[in-house]
């Protein structure tokens, strides 16, 4: 299955299941007490596609303001999460050093790249943006983590909640129950073929992070410049 025939079943299954209300809300967002941390690699998109997506958000917020959304400092592309956000994770429990030269392998010859984002889909939860790498760049990096860590000892939970294989970026949470439910599903229908821009991707960042990326959480580890 390519990636646009993803993005669009995700897109229509979890459409219907919000407008018959069986979407999912997110309860801990607002959580002071979320102890939920992991590391994963990421990559950022630039300010010319953040000016556009909050363009498009600010015009979501006005319909549905009681919903999560994304600042600009917290939207990213997973390229892998190697320890999945969990309760009571913390950096002394592993060796960064470790994780480094074994994210540097995987790295290896890897050139900088292109993330075209167009377009929309959702999830039951989330409204994301689509992303969309040639040559299979993205799943090549990820195959050869999943290879590297393979083969050492080091914690990681690669693909542990869903298989990653898109360069996705979630920008909304949804957090309450839907208002103005056709207003909302009717505006992310219009931006479901937008342009947002395309990112030349010339580093690769490992953080430590919340579930969320929220820039406050966050500790930058290490940052990994492709050729």
């Amino acid at each position: 299955m390519n990636n646009i025939e993803f993005y669009n079943n995700l897109y229509h299954e979890s459409v219907t299941k919000i407008k018959t209300d069986n979407y999912q809300l997110d309860k801990l967002i607002d959580a002071k007490d979320d102890r939920r941390f992991g590391i994963s690699l990421i990559l950022k998109p630039d300010e010319l596609v953040l000016k556009n997506i909050q363009g498009f958000l600010s015009q979501l917020r006005a319909v549905e303001p009681r919903q999560y959304f994304y600042p600009d400092t917290d939207i990213h592309v997973t390229v892998m999460s190697i320890i999945t956000c969990y309760d009571g994770f913390s950096l002394d429990k592993i060796s960064i050093d470790d994780y480094i030269n074994t994210i540097k392998k995987s790295l290896d010859s890897i050139e900088s790249f292109d993330v075209l984002f167009k377009g929309l889909t959702a999830s039951p939860s989330c409204i994301l943006l689509q992303g969309f790498v040639k040559d299979n760049v993205l799943n090549n990096i990820r195959n050869r983590l999943r290879s590297e860590f393979k083969s050492t000892s080091l914690e990681q939970s690669f693909d542990i909640r869903y298989v990653l294989q898109t360069a996705h970026s979630t920008i909304v949470r949804l957090k309450e129950r839907l208002e103005e439910k056709n207003k909302f599903l009717d505006l992310v229908e219009k931006y479901r073929n937008y342009y947002f821009g395309t990112v030349k991707v010339k580093n690769i960042d490992l953080v430590y992070n919340d579930w969320y990326q929220r820039k406050d959480k966050v500790k930058g580890l290490y940052q990994f410049p492709l050729q």
